[in-house]
């Protein structure tokens, strides 16, 4: 077909935002240790292990109950409608909240259309919950989180957000206060150099370690949110009118002094080369998205075996998932040379 453009519109993208402070690494602290499966991929593993060890009786307590009710995802959501970074407020601010409120905050966002069913849910409607919990069945824990916000008391509830945060912040958090808000600055001042020679899908994709995420109908912001905790791992998630990056800061932020001191990432995606099988995976992954029962029979691994091998590559950011097929990330194996090269000429 010929065609001939007479607009002079080009296409929109969106802008791009930050956030940081020690409430948002509280929460994803929390959310992390609780990740059982994920736990041996993280960079923090041996520290939070350490912690576990001298965590008292009752703060173990309340990180089985996140672990049961994924209530870190709750703490996120209400984190993103506080105003603020003053740990105290934010504690207050839960404890003032409706049970209609609470429970409205607390359920995901699943897009403008369900905003409704989400209010109706909030207040009780057992049919709105029903169909929350449909159309979130794809993702793996949000209708048993659904079902636990709607049945759960708004007291108990309360309290131990509460009290979750308030332990894990004064034994993790405010011991190295200072410390983790000195990494978080810097990254956000180097991001923002940074930020003024890309685009903004080329930033985001260069912030998350090769997310390329394109403008979706009625997103218009991307918000950042700089953390150590779950790297080497970027966390995305929903707001109304958002799209949020939970994204790794970089080694240069933790260790400003250290020209040789190579990112995190980097060693992981160079680690997770140096395996015969991983590299079959990547070979046959860059012919075609393949689900895992197609990768084990391609492959002749087992199911658990393969499993391990594409936990590992995804903890690199060279494989991703999408519509439950495993798929290779090009830009990500692309950039490897220019990866090391900048680590050199750092």
């Amino acid at each position: 077909m010929n065609t001939i453009s007479i607009t002079g519109r080009k296409r929109e993208s969106y802008r791009v935002e930050f956030e940081y402070s020690l409430l948002w690494e509280c929460a994803l602290g929390i959310a992390a240790i609780t990740n059982t499966p994920l736990l041996d991929t993280l960079e923090r593993e041996k520290e939070f292990e350490r912690f576990a060890d001298e965590f008292s009786a009752k703060l173990k307590t309340e990180l089985a109950y996140v672990e049961k009710n994924n209530t870190w995802k709750s703490l996120l959501q209400l984190l993103h409608v506080f105003e603020g970074d003053d740990f105290a407020e934010f504690t207050n601010f839960i404890q003032q909240l409706s049970v209609e409120e609470l429970a409205y905050y607390c359920f995901p966002f699943v897009g403008d259309h369900l905003q409704e069913i989400r209010r109706q849910a909030s207040q009780g409607n057992e049919d709105a919950v029903c169909l929350l919990k449909e159309v979130t069945k794809a993702n793996h824990f949000f209708p048993g989180y659904i079902e636990f916000i709607h049945q759960v008391d708004a007291d108990e509830l309360k309290r131990h957000l509460r009290s979750v945060m308030t332990l894990w912040f004064d034994h993790v958090i405010q011991p190295q206060s200072e410390k983790i808000t000195g990494m978080l600055e810097r990254d956000l001042a180097e991001k923002k150099v940074m930020k003024e020679e890309l685009t903004a899908e080329e930033f985001v994709a260069w912030v998350t370690n090769g997310t390329e995420y394109v403008p979706e109908p009625s997103v218009y912001r991307v918000l950042l949110i700089p953390q150590m905790t779950y790297r080497p791992w970027t966390i995305v998630s929903d707001l109304e009118g958002t799209k949020v990056f939970y994204y790794p800061i970089a080694n240069t932020s933790i260790h400003p002094d250290d020209r040789y001191l190579p990112d995190f990432l980097l060693l992981q995606k160079y680690k997770a080369l140096g395996d015969e099988v991983r590299l079959r995976m990547l070979k046959l992954l860059s012919e075609k998205d393949c689900t895992l029962k197609e990768i084990t029979e391609q492959l002749d691994v087992g199911k658990s075996t393969a499993h391990h091998h594409l936990k590992l590559l995804r903890a690199a950011s060279l494989v991703g998932i999408q519509s439950s097929k495993y798929t290779l990330k090009g830009n990500s194996i692309a950039s490897l040379a220019k990866e090391l090269e900048l680590y050199f000429n750092q």
